[in-house]
């Protein structure tokens, strides 16, 4: 008898807690469900944000090429080309008048994209396509300006290189600014 009131006990302790109840699941839903939805927010910034820094090395790869192509022909007077993905050759003009400044117009130390109409052989738009070929899918149209400035009298140069990816959602929070870059170039 002893034993059968030990059995009857320990049914009792367990009756109360002897499973999960509906509103117990219910809880963990919600809980769940709202995680799930934090985790997705984040799984779509995410992917904005790499697209906008693959737009960015673009950008860069760009402005350093143009700025490669200026160098290496760089002697007041010289032009080069650059093809892209469709097989357009782009001239790239580093020829300095006696003014000492030349190219796409400037807002302090960057390209000035507003300007309507830069000069002819300071800017392309560059297209890129994959794989880069004139059958590809396009990628995208790199608007993509450059400056040079004689300093004084000298033989140095200060070049001022920029692209941006045409028509991107201006405005919006993954927006990928224009890429500039500055370099000192002379003898």
């Amino acid at each position: 008898m002893l034993k059968q009131n030990r059995v009857e006990s320990a049914d009792k302790r367990r009756g109360s807690e002897a499973g999960v109840t509906i509103v117990e699941t219910l809880m963990a839903c919600v809980i769940l469900s709202i995680v799930s939805l934090g985790m997705i927010s984040l799984i779509i910034a995410a992917i904005a944000t790499n697209n906008r820094n693959k737009i960015d090395s673009t950008q860069t790869m760009l402005v350093e090429s143009i700025l490669e192509e200026i160098h290496s022909t760089f002697n007041g007077t010289g032009t080069s080309s650059l093809s892209d993905c469709t097989g357009t050759a782009h001239v790239i003009d580093t020829t300095i008048p006696n003014t000492g400044s030349v190219g796409a117009a400037l807002t302090g130390s960057s390209v000035d994209f507003t300007e309507a109409d830069p000069p002819a052989g300071y800017h392309m738009d560059y297209v890129i396509r994959t794989p880069c070929e004139i059958t590809g899918n396009l990628v995208g149209t790199y608007d993509v300006r450059w400056h040079l400035d004689q300093l004084g009298t000298t033989n140095s140069y200060l070049i001022t290189v920029s692209a941006r990816l045409k028509d991107h959602g201006e405005g919006n929070i993954y927006f990928a600014l224009p890429v500039t870059l500055r370099f000192m170039a002379g003898s």
